[in-house]
């Protein structure tokens, strides 16, 4: 079992990984079991929790697929740093207005025209379970690290 220093340590190298990376494909499983991504800007860092945050329309096709499965993978990468990342977990939409006026940032004013007065806006909170990852600094050889404790499988 992983200790917290270890977890902290995980969450610093994931934290490393995308920090640079503003912009992550977001994908969903569809009822008939087809994939669907998204470009989505990710919103706020990495919590002690492993959750990830993105800003949605709750009416939004993705929040009927994640209604019905949850489970999600987010990439994100940099080809000019050699850097890949794929990130799958479990997604829930979360209507917290507290939550959303402290992850706000100006630019997602270009999706949502009325910045937080937007009346179906939302968050999806994604717990993450596990990533995968090849940078040029570690080996092309890929790297996991695991989310998952007993509380979350």
């Amino acid at each position: 079992m992983a200790t917290s220093t270890d977890r902290d340590q995980q969450i610093q190298k994931l934290h490393e990984l995308i920090k640079d990376i503003d912009y992550g494909m977001f994908t969903t499983v569809d009822d008939d079991g087809s994939l669907h991504s998204y470009p989505m800007s990710k919103s706020g860092e990495i919590n002690s929790d492993s959750i990830l945050w993105f800003f949605t329309y709750a009416g939004s096709h993705k929040v009927t697929e994640i209604e019905h499965h949850e489970q999600v993978n987010i990439s994100f990468s940099s080809p000019e740093q050699q850097r890949y990342v794929s990130i799958s977990g479990t997604a829930q939409l979360v209507k917290d207005r507290n939550k959303m006026r402290e992850l706000w940032k100006p630019e997602l004013q270009t999706w949502f025209p009325k910045g937080l007065d937007e009346p179906d806006i939302a968050l999806l909170k994604v717990n993450i379970n596990q990533v995968n990852y090849w940078d040029s600094v570690s080996s092309f050889k890929p790297q996991t690290i695991s989310f998952l404790t007993p509380s979350r499988l």
